[in-house]
């Protein structure tokens, strides 16, 4: 179905750098990349996910604006202010609620909320001014833009509803149903622009001169290498160029934060008698200077040493307990070297290590799979695939096997491919259920299979019935097309009753009997009404969820009064 935006802008929001690309939603024209940080000097893809706000709570900077307006902060005024950067991953493995709290670099504290939707409001007017100033046109309401967010695809069905939330408190969206904003899959996205980019779009030439769009049944993994999460899945290319996962998104809190945390870690090591601790507390923004320059070392760094600048103030404070050469006596794949720190390349390796080690790890059971034994690729993207170290690995480990592809500008594989798929949203044919899913129900009470302690009676006490059962609608790792529909039809367990609640949950076994067994999780709810009683217990309620999209998408039809309205299954309140 063509849609009737008049653009899609697709924001790749990343726990450690965020941008945005935009297209006509026609699909005509090229897919325009802006770049970031030109009054600092920089040309770079994405800007810092950093955001700053001041002592009000007002918001203040985001991105490369944010970093050197809370470096330039004197230490005496820095602690007032509210300065948030990898806060995307607190919406990974924990739960997400729309009241949740997140803890500035300094120890305050603000909504979730308010800092997420406040960096959605920037990136928005952004887009918003960039494209008036490139086209001449100003888009005057939100019925010309398609938005697209994309997202670690496995990231939870909460996390995904509260980044819904947020856009539309940063005005994306006028309500939480609308069309006008896409939730996409960041693995999903990356696959969208590596399938149709030719050979010499990739760093590494391929085996075949052919895009991997015009060759049905090509089998391949997509490896996410994002800040903060690592994210995998395996597609096929369908006759129709559409693609067909076949294995279930998988992967980890394994980005490229945890060689910066490791490089943290070892400066605390070598700089001991309570310097770094000092260091820490009293120059935060030194600090974050020193760790944002290497961040971009880590990705730039060739096979030999790297030279680390050592700033002013640790040098200071280093030298107020001995002479700061003394410090690198001992260590192992380091040295003092007229102001800078030199890393020896495999000291620098052994940062990556624990990252490069689950990565590989969890690659390696993948392909142990039966379902994708004819995968032929393994395709590296995300910022952190700019590591010439991460590749190394990658490859020492895969390539007799793979052939191992990193498409240039990886860091601007997934916004790209996200504006594909907010042309086309029906590019992603079918999706692997992540985990069995099902909601709770009841049924007449059979004492031969059902639990005494589950019995229950009707108000009229008329109708002996058993609570608390679980009904499967999808089961884990099945293949789910995109416009299947799930049905469930209810019938009212009281003649008086106006409205059900629907209670869904989710678990990893196969199926289950009650929804308090272990394993099993509530993920959310929602009211449907059943205004008209006339025909009492003889009512039927029909309702109508579609798993295979990005968002769980739920239609309640009173088969009475034959009326039908979107369900929004609330996943931020329980």
């Amino acid at each position: 179905m063509a849609n009737p935006s008049l653009f899609v802008i697709a924001i790749d929001f990343g726990t450690s750098y965020s941008g945005y690309c935009f297209s006509l939603a026609s699909g005509a024209g090229q897919i325009r990349q802006v770049f970031w940080g030109a009054e600092h000097g920089l040309r770079t893809p994405k800007t810092p996910t950093c955001i700053l706000f001041n002592e009000k709570q007002e918001f203040r900077k985001f991105g490369y604006d944010a970093v050197m307006k809370y470096k330039s902060l004197p230490s005496s005024e820095a602690h007032k202010w509210y300065f948030f950067q990898n806060f995307k991953m607190n919406l990974y493995s924990t739960k997400v609620t729309s009241s949740m709290k997140l803890e500035a670099t300094n120890g305050k504290m603000l909504p979730a909320l308010t800092v997420f939707s406040e960096s959605l409001r920037y990136m928005k007017e952004h887009a918003l001014s960039t494209i008036q100033n490139a086209s001449f046109q100003t888009v005057y309401d939100h019925t010309e833009v398609t938005w697209v967010i994309t997202v670690p695809a496995i990231w939870s069905a909460a996390a995904r509803q509260f980044m819904r939330l947020a856009a539309k408190e940063a005005g994306l969206i006028s309500d939480m149903f609308s069309e006008k904003l896409i939730i996409a899959l960041e693995p999903e996205a990356a696959s969208l622009w590596c399938k149709q980019l030719p050979q010499e779009g990739f760093m590494a030439d391929s085996s075949d001169n052919k895009k991997f769009e015009d060759s049905p049944g090509i089998q391949y993994v997509v490896v996410d290498c994002g800040g903060g999460t690592i994210d995998m899945t395996v597609h096929e290319i369908q006759e129709n160029h559409c693609l067909k996962e076949l294995h279930k998104a998988s992967g980890g809190g394994w980005g490229g934060n945890t060689v910066d945390d490791n490089f943290s870690a070892f400066l605390k090591e070598v700089f001991s008698d309570d310097v770094w601790d000092e260091y820490v507390k009293s120059h935060p923004t030194e600090l974050q200077q020193m760790m944002y320059n290497f961040s971009l070392q880590k990705c730039s760094a060739s096979r030999e040493e790297v030279y680390i600048h050592c700033y002013y103030n640790l040098t200071r404070v280093a030298e107020g307990k001995k002479a700061i050469s003394h410090f690198f006596k001992k260590v192992k794949g380091a040295e003092w070297c007229d102001g800078t720190i030199m890393i020896t390349y495999e000291k620098m390796k052994s940062f990556f290590a624990s990252s490069t080690k689950k990565i590989i790890g969890a690659l390696k059971e993948i392909l142990r799979k039966p379902e994708v034994s004819k995968v032929q690729y393994i395709l590296l993207v995300g910022g952190f695939a700019s590591s010439v170290i991460l590749r190394d690995e990658i490859c020492q480990a895969f390539s007799k096997k793979y052939h191992i592809l990193c498409p240039i500008e990886p860091q601007a594989a997934v916004a790209k491919g996200a504006v594909l798929y907010g042309v086309n949203p029906q590019v992603v044919a079918s999706r692997i259920s992540a985990q069995t899913y099902g909601i709770k129900v009841t049924r007449k009470f059979d004492p031969a299979i059902h639990d005494l302690c589950k019995r229950r009676v009707s108000k009229c006490g008329d109708y002996v019935y058993c609570a608390d059962l679980f009904k499967k609608l999808v089961g884990i790792e099945e293949s789910v097309n995109i416009n299947e529909v799930v049905h469930y039809t209810f019938y009212p367990t009281e003649p008086d009753q106006t409205s059900t609640c629907f209670s869904f949950y989710c678990t990893e076994k196969q199926d289950a009997q009650y929804v308090d067994e272990e394993g099993l999780e509530l993920l959310g709810s929602c009211r449907v009404p059943m205004p008209d009683t006339k025909l009492g217990k003889g009512r039927k309620l029909k309702l109508e969820i579609k798993f295979g999209l990005t968002e769980f998408k739920a239609t309640g039809t009173d088969i009475t009064s034959n009326q039908s309205q979107s369900v929004m299954i609330d996943f931020l309140g329980v």
